[in-house]
């Protein structure tokens, strides 16, 4: 006599789709909570011309610093003696990141260190000023 074979039942097979959706979501929340948010300033300025200017990676913080010597961060103009402050809470949210300054050409020096300064005083060593590359030729 022969091995009795076992057919397949006719009932149809149901496919539990929860499991599937419970790590979906769970990696939706990770992405949502890891993911660092920019803050732009708000303001176009006329950045200077520099030879030796090179891309600046992982900079979640811009402050513009017009010509008129107005300070923006996270577009809103600020008084220069809040951005102690401001640079404080927004490298709080993000320790990692660093600080682009992005002073206008025409924009004072003395401005430009005061903001440097102010920055430097919020506990953040990496700061970069910003600056267009000068096309050769």
């Amino acid at each position: 006599m022969g091995a009795r074979r076992h057919l397949p039942s006719n009932d149809e097979t149901e496919l539990d789709m929860t499991p599937m959706l419970d790590i979906v979501f769970i990696m939706l929340i990770f992405f949502i909570v890891t993911t660092s948010f920019v803050k732009e300033s708000g303001v176009a300025v006329s950045s200077p011309q520099a030879e030796s200017a090179s891309q600046q990676e992982n900079a979640n913080i811009f402050i513009a610093i017009t010509a008129d010597g107005e300070v923006w961060i996270d577009r809103r103009p600020v008084d220069p003696r809040a951005v102690r402050a401001i640079v404080a809470r927004l490298h709080a949210d993000n320790p990692e990141g660093s600080v682009i300054i992005q002073a206008d050409e025409n924009a004072a020096t003395g401005t430009l260190v005061d903001v440097m300064d102010q920055v430097r005083l919020a506990g953040v060593e990496a700061i970069a000023v910003a600056a267009d590359k000068k096309q050769s030729g």
